[in-house]
């Protein structure tokens, strides 16, 4: 963090010696004459101390602190002080101030109260940064849903790509979460408070797509009434999610590679060319580069396209997760269709377990709709060859580990006393699912 120090002094000599001191010491210092002058610098997280004299015309020393009490309690604030303003500093140092100073003081104080509210405000922000992180984990946990190792790291990398620039490309299968995982990206990022442009790429007609993503002027073509922003646009600042990307026409390719390259755009039936801040979140079931390699993508923007990569495992690959998806979906699906909850048996979740899921998350969503609605007989029609019994309850047991565990952050003796297992069973079958109990602890980062 840099050391750094706003002194607001209407005296420009107390300024000038002040910035000196400070500045040969390494410091990074701004100067106002008012105090009014330091607000605009100011943010929730501003890394640095505040040092003000307590008597100026305008806003003073005690106004001040009264107002940055309310932007942030725990920001450092140094008063300085005449002779007989001692009794008033006291009694502000009361209301919140981190020190007061008597002038004329030496550079050692100054220097010395300086470096001990710096450290405060180091740890204060270090704990704020701590705590968004876990709180950024719990809600990212309640929106990607699963208990499994891949989830967990799915998560871990979302958390690690949100707040950077560079463009994402998702790999799944249909009906995996893409898009989800697209709005978590961006949700969790530095643009989340900008717009978030969704367009399915196979959806859209050869005719119509230059105009989709780049807009157009009145009358650029037959039937272009008045202008239209087009989607590249309207995702300035923002992220644009191209869903399906390997569906798009070639043509197309080579002019978005040329806006990513460029930063900039043209309406169609326009020459005017327009700056566009951009973050690209693309979706594909097939590798690009093998669509590259067969002539139906272009290399150069897979991999402008293709910066950072996420792998959505399917739902198959990871059945742990199954009870937990489909318990959030049928809860959500009682409370939309105000239903009363339906008790799901243990032959009814061993098919759940057994079923391959060739729809992935989007398929599991439905049957527990149905199940809600009680249109079928078990929790939801499966087709396909079944599972062995063993592989079933390989699966079950592996879930019931890892919910154990989460559920008491890793307290291996509650685990014990929960799953009624002698410990070195438990060892042994937790090994065998590549179970570790780090993983699950309450302030440990999810495993890689």
């Amino acid at each position: 963090m840099t050391d750094r120090v706003i002194v607001i002094d209407d005296e420009a000599s107390i300024r000038e010696a002040i910035q000196q001191w400070l500045q040969l010491s390494g410091f990074t210092v701004d100067l106002c004459t008012r105090a009014e002058d330091c607000l605009p610098m100011l943010r929730p997280d501003f890394p640095g101390v505040i040092l003000s004299d307590v008597r100026m015309p305008g806003l003073d020393g005690l106004a001040l602190l009264e107002h940055l009490q309310a932007l942030d309690h725990d920001l450092p604030v140094i008063l300085l002080t005449g002779h007989g303003d001692v009794a008033m500093a006291v009694e502000a140092m009361r209301q919140g101030a981190y020190d007061f100073l008597e002038k004329p003081f030496s550079p050692e104080a100054l220097l010395g109260s300086l470096g001990r509210a710096l450290e405060k405000r180091r740890l204060v922000l270090e704990n704020r940064r701590l705590q968004q992180r876990s709180d950024c984990r719990s809600e990212l946990a309640a929106r990607l849903l699963g208990l499994s190792r891949s989830m967990e790291n799915l998560r871990r990398q979302v958390l690690e790509l949100a707040d950077t620039p560079v463009n994402v490309l998702l790999r799944g299968e249909t009906g995996s979460g893409k898009e989800m995982l697209a709005r978590c990206l961006h949700d969790f990022g530095s643009r989340h408070d900008q717009p978030f442009v969704a367009l399915n790429c196979a959806a859209i007609p050869d005719t119509l797509f230059e105009a989709e993503l780049f807009g157009h002027e009145s009358g650029a073509f037959t039937g272009a009434q008045g202008k239209r922003i087009g989607k590249l646009e309207h995702a300035d600042r923002g992220s644009l999610f191209l869903d399906e990307i390997e569906s798009m026409p070639l043509v197309q390719q080579a002019k978005l590679l040329r806006v990513l390259q460029e930063q900039r755009l043209e309406r169609l039936g326009s020459n005017r060319s327009i700056a566009v801040d951009l973050r690209i979140i693309a979706a594909t079931k097939p590798d690009l580069l093998d669509e590259a390699r067969a002539g139906r993508f272009r290399e150069d923007l897979a991999y402008r396209l293709n910066v950072a990569e996420l792998h959505i495992p399917p739902l198959r690959e990871r059945r742990e997760d199954i009870p937990l998806l489909f318990e959030h979906f049928t809860r959500s699906a009682t409370e939309r269709l105000g239903r009363e909850p339906r008790p799901l048996g243990g032959a009814q979740l061993a098919r759940l377990l057994a079923h391959d899921w060739p729809g992935n998350v989007r398929e599991l969503a439905n049957a527990a709709e149905r199940h809600v609605l009680g249109l079928t007989s078990g929790a939801a029609t499966i087709d396909g060859e079944p599972q062995s019994l063993a592989a079933r309850m390989e699966a079950y047991e592996a879930q019931c580990l890892r919910a154990a565990l989460a559920r008491h952050k890793g307290e291996i003796k509650a685990v014990l006393e929960e799953l009624q297992l002698p410990r070195r069973t438990l060892n042994e079958k937790m090994q065998r699912h590549g179970l570790a109990r780090s993983e699950f602890l309450e302030d440990s980062e999810p495993s890689t």
